[in-house]
């Protein structure tokens, strides 16, 4: 069998490099202008590479039973590692993915298809366009996976984001977002005040060394208006290969202090990483 080789593609937003695996057969790294956007393997989709997706992965499996279908809404799509697993952990599940990007989602369509009848369906649209004008209480779980670059854009993060997001899900419903930050932290705790103007119950999952400042790294924001099983969950990222610390409760109001949501016209985008902080070398 031939050896797969790497395919680069111009896209709407940059450059897209699909790169093999050595160590896994039919795994796949995807990066968009240098920075790590997806890792998928084909033939385990149940496989989380990074850190952020392993924690992700854990809210997943923790906030309904095992195996029960879910409608998921997936706002950023890259090679759609969590559809993917979605679709492995769950079957039965109907998922849409929103993605702006049309260059990038015919790339994967074509290099890393989905199998048939997985339930996947692809859509190319701005991500906050899109949930405002959704069917609402139409989602179980929205997961926001949106970077341009190495940045989450301005409009997603604003306090009518949220509610719009908010009037997608069910009443039962869980937001997740993937954000980024460095000490001192004012964009995630500028997202955490304008969730909790719209969710009752809000966590945040990140490594310890990030929270205590060493590094900048990302953070999975939790949102929903019921309690969820935080234990379990601090249960599963402790336990993993890369662990994590689950903040919630009063420990989680003392980090957002005085930080003040964010309205439309005073947004910015989350923070330029480090050189070499998403970098593959």
């Amino acid at each position: 069998m031939d050896e797969p080789i790497p395919v680069t593609r111009a896209v709407d937003h940059g450059t897209a490099k699909l790169m093999p695996d050595v160590d896994r057969e039919r795994a796949w790294l995807l990066t968009v202008d240098g920075a790590p956007q997806s890792y998928v393997d084909l033939d385990e989709p149940t496989h989380l590479e990074f850190e952020y997706t392993r924690r992700l992965g854990h809210v997943l499996d923790t906030v309904a039973r095992p195996g029960r279908a879910l409608d998921v809404l997936h706002l950023g799509g890259g090679a759609l590692t969590l559809p993917r697993y979605v679709a492995a952990t769950r079957p039965g599940s109907r998922q849409d993915v929103v993605e702006a990007d049309k260059g990038l989602l015919e790339m994967v369509e074509e290099c890393l298809p989905v199998p048939g009848g997985t339930g996947i369906e692809l859509h190319r649209a701005d991500a906050r366009a899109w949930i405002e004008a959704a069917a609402p209480g139409s989602a179980d779980i929205l997961i926001a996976d949106v970077f341009g670059g190495s940045r989450v854009p301005a409009h997603l993060t604003s306090t009518a984001y949220a509610n719009a997001a908010e009037r997608v899900l069910r009443p039962g419903g869980v937001y997740l977002a993937n954000l980024a930050d460095a000490a001192p932290f004012a964009f995630l705790r500028s997202q955490l005040a304008t969730f909790s103007t719209v969710f009752e119950e809000i966590a945040l999952i990140a490594e310890p060394g990030v929270l205590r400042g060493r590094r900048f790294g990302n953070a999975v924001l939790v949102a929903s208006h019921h309690p969820f099983d935080t234990a379990a969950l601090a249960r599963r990222t402790a336990a993993d290969a890369f662990p994590a610390r689950v903040e919630h409760g009063p420990a989680l109001r003392d980090f957002i202090g005085g930080a003040a949501p964010v309205r439309d016209e005073d947004a910015v985008p989350s923070p330029e990483p480090p050189g070499g902080s998403f970098g593959i070398g």
